[in-house]
Protein backbone atom coordinates (compact mmCIF):
# COMPACT_ATOMS: atom_id res chain seq x y z
CA UNK A 1 0.00 0.00 0.00
CA UNK A 2 1.62 3.25 -1.05
CA UNK A 3 -1.45 5.97 -0.05
CA UNK A 4 -1.25 9.31 -2.58
CA UNK A 5 -3.95 11.39 -1.31
CA UNK A 6 -3.11 13.89 1.93
CA UNK A 7 -4.74 13.02 4.42
CA UNK A 8 -6.72 16.10 6.49
CA UNK A 9 -9.08 16.82 9.96
CA UNK A 10 -10.10 20.03 11.25
CA UNK A 11 -6.78 19.13 13.98
CA UNK A 12 -3.47 19.48 13.78
CA UNK A 13 -2.12 15.65 12.87
CA UNK A 14 0.99 14.59 13.90
CA UNK A 15 2.13 10.66 12.98
CA UNK A 16 5.51 8.86 15.37
CA UNK A 17 6.62 6.52 12.15
CA UNK A 18 9.26 4.11 13.53
CA UNK A 19 10.36 0.40 12.53
CA UNK A 20 8.68 -2.36 15.01
CA UNK A 21 11.09 -2.09 18.49
CA UNK A 22 12.05 1.60 18.45
CA UNK A 23 9.65 2.37 21.46
CA UNK A 24 6.45 4.42 19.39
CA UNK A 25 4.18 3.43 22.43
CA UNK A 26 6.49 3.78 25.05
CA UNK A 27 7.28 7.47 24.23
CA UNK A 28 3.71 8.46 23.66
CA UNK A 29 2.98 6.78 27.07
CA UNK A 30 5.54 9.78 28.37
CA UNK A 31 4.62 12.50 25.69
CA UNK A 32 0.46 12.40 26.58
CA UNK A 33 0.74 13.36 30.09
CA UNK A 34 3.14 16.37 29.67
CA UNK A 35 1.17 17.55 26.46
CA UNK A 36 -2.14 17.22 28.61
CA UNK A 37 -0.50 19.27 31.54
CA UNK A 38 0.23 21.95 29.02
CA UNK A 39 -3.33 22.13 27.98
CA UNK A 40 -3.76 19.95 24.92
CA UNK A 41 -6.63 17.38 24.69
CA UNK A 42 -4.83 14.28 22.60
CA UNK A 43 -6.32 11.44 20.90
CA UNK A 44 -4.32 8.70 19.56
CA UNK A 45 -4.76 6.65 16.41
CA UNK A 46 -2.75 3.22 16.95
CA UNK A 47 -2.17 1.02 14.18
CA UNK A 48 -1.66 -2.69 15.15
CA UNK A 49 -0.31 -5.33 12.46
CA UNK A 50 -1.75 -8.15 13.95
CA UNK A 51 -6.09 -9.71 15.04
CA UNK A 52 -6.37 -8.08 18.07
CA UNK A 53 -10.16 -8.09 20.83
CA UNK A 54 -10.47 -4.94 23.73
CA UNK A 55 -13.57 -7.25 24.46
CA UNK A 56 -13.88 -10.57 26.04
CA UNK A 57 -15.91 -13.55 25.63
CA UNK A 58 -19.22 -13.71 27.92
CA UNK A 59 -19.86 -10.04 27.88
CA UNK A 60 -22.61 -8.28 26.59
CA UNK A 61 -20.81 -6.18 24.17
CA UNK A 62 -18.82 -9.35 23.04
CA UNK A 63 -21.92 -11.33 22.58
CA UNK A 64 -24.05 -8.55 20.33
CA UNK A 65 -20.99 -7.59 18.60
CA UNK A 66 -19.97 -11.58 17.71
CA UNK A 67 -24.19 -11.62 17.14
CA UNK A 68 -24.15 -9.41 14.15
CA UNK A 69 -24.26 -5.83 15.78
CA UNK A 70 -21.91 -3.62 13.60
CA UNK A 71 -21.13 -1.33 14.62
CA UNK A 72 -21.05 -2.00 18.22
CA UNK A 73 -21.62 1.15 20.64
CA UNK A 74 -21.07 0.65 24.94
CA UNK A 75 -21.56 3.43 27.21
CA UNK A 76 -21.32 4.16 30.61
CA UNK A 77 -20.78 7.50 32.65
CA UNK A 78 -17.16 7.26 32.39
CA UNK A 79 -16.34 5.73 28.89
CA UNK A 80 -17.62 5.32 25.28
CA UNK A 81 -16.44 2.56 23.13
CA UNK A 82 -17.10 1.82 19.54
CA UNK A 83 -16.10 -1.67 17.95
CA UNK A 84 -16.53 -1.97 14.41
CA UNK A 85 -15.89 -5.20 12.45
CA UNK A 86 -14.47 -4.82 9.38
CA UNK A 87 -16.07 -7.29 6.69
CA UNK A 88 -12.84 -7.93 4.34
CA UNK A 89 -9.53 -8.00 5.88
CA UNK A 90 -7.66 -4.97 4.43
CA UNK A 91 -5.40 -2.52 6.09
CA UNK A 92 -7.69 0.39 7.79
CA UNK A 93 -7.70 3.69 6.19
CA UNK A 94 -6.16 6.52 8.17
CA UNK A 95 -8.91 9.45 6.65
CA UNK A 96 -11.56 6.89 7.33
CA UNK A 97 -10.68 6.38 11.01
CA UNK A 98 -10.18 10.01 11.74
CA UNK A 99 -13.78 10.23 11.14
CA UNK A 100 -14.52 8.79 14.63
CA UNK A 101 -13.06 11.31 16.57
CA UNK A 102 -15.19 14.44 16.92
CA UNK A 103 -12.50 17.40 16.29
CA UNK A 104 -14.34 18.89 18.76
CA UNK A 105 -13.29 16.82 21.66
CA UNK A 106 -9.49 17.41 20.89
CA UNK A 107 -7.24 19.85 20.22
CA UNK A 108 -4.67 17.48 17.97
CA UNK A 109 -4.46 13.64 16.61
CA UNK A 110 -1.51 11.95 17.61
CA UNK A 111 -0.89 8.77 15.25
CA UNK A 112 1.76 6.09 16.05
CA UNK A 113 2.34 3.93 13.30
CA UNK A 114 0.67 4.82 9.57
CA UNK A 115 4.06 5.92 8.62
CA UNK A 116 3.42 5.25 4.85
CA UNK A 117 0.21 7.93 5.07
CA UNK A 118 1.05 11.13 3.32
CA UNK A 119 0.68 13.60 6.46
CA UNK A 120 3.32 15.00 9.38
CA UNK A 121 5.51 12.65 10.61
CA UNK A 122 8.66 12.63 13.41
CA UNK A 123 10.78 9.83 12.75
CA UNK A 124 11.75 7.80 15.79
CA UNK A 125 14.78 6.16 15.16
CA UNK A 126 17.26 4.29 17.59
CA UNK A 127 20.59 3.08 16.41
CA UNK A 128 20.84 -0.43 18.15
CA UNK A 129 17.70 -1.45 15.86
CA UNK A 130 20.46 -0.82 12.61
CA UNK A 131 17.18 -0.48 10.58
CA UNK A 132 17.45 2.52 7.98
CA UNK A 133 16.48 6.01 8.23
CA UNK A 134 13.17 6.76 6.98
CA UNK A 135 13.10 10.58 6.42
CA UNK A 136 15.25 9.70 2.96
CA UNK A 137 11.76 8.35 1.69
CA UNK A 138 9.45 10.02 3.17
CA UNK A 139 9.00 13.82 2.80
CA UNK A 140 6.24 13.90 5.20
CA UNK A 141 8.87 13.82 7.91
CA UNK A 142 9.39 17.16 9.26
CA UNK A 143 11.47 15.99 12.33
CA UNK A 144 13.68 13.18 13.81
CA UNK A 145 13.95 11.65 16.98
CA UNK A 146 16.95 9.61 17.56
CA UNK A 147 19.18 8.56 20.21
CA UNK A 148 22.51 9.58 18.82
CA UNK A 149 25.23 11.70 20.79
CA UNK A 150 24.51 15.25 20.55
CA UNK A 151 28.11 15.82 19.32
CA UNK A 152 26.83 13.29 16.68
CA UNK A 153 24.09 14.37 15.09
CA UNK A 154 23.09 13.17 11.38
CA UNK A 155 24.87 15.34 8.72
CA UNK A 156 22.80 15.12 6.01
CA UNK A 157 19.69 16.44 6.29
CA UNK A 158 18.64 20.58 7.79
CA UNK A 159 15.18 18.48 9.56
CA UNK A 160 14.90 19.37 13.45
CA UNK A 161 16.60 16.54 15.35
CA UNK A 162 15.30 15.82 18.91
CA UNK A 163 16.44 13.37 21.31
CA UNK A 164 14.47 10.46 21.30
CA UNK A 165 15.20 10.19 25.45
CA UNK A 166 14.41 14.03 26.23
CA UNK A 167 10.34 13.61 26.14
CA UNK A 168 10.37 17.34 27.07
CA UNK A 169 12.16 18.57 24.12
CA UNK A 170 9.79 16.58 21.75
CA UNK A 171 6.96 17.65 24.18
CA UNK A 172 8.05 21.39 23.26
CA UNK A 173 8.61 20.59 19.45
CA UNK A 174 4.70 18.96 19.09
CA UNK A 175 3.31 21.86 21.01
CA UNK A 176 5.40 24.27 18.46
CA UNK A 177 3.80 22.33 15.84
CA UNK A 178 0.22 22.20 17.27
CA UNK A 179 0.41 26.34 17.29
CA UNK A 180 1.91 26.40 14.19
CA UNK A 181 -0.79 24.29 12.77
CA UNK A 182 -3.65 26.16 13.93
Amino acid sequence: MNPTNVITYEKPLLGFAAFSGTGKTTLLVQLIPLLKKRGLRIAVIKHAHHNFDVDKPGKDSYELRKAGAAPMLISSSKRTVIMIDNDEEQEPELQALLKHIPADSVDMVLVEGFKQWPFPKIELHREATEKPLMYVDDNNIIAIAHDREKNNPLTDTELPQLNLNDTQSIADFIVQFQQQSL
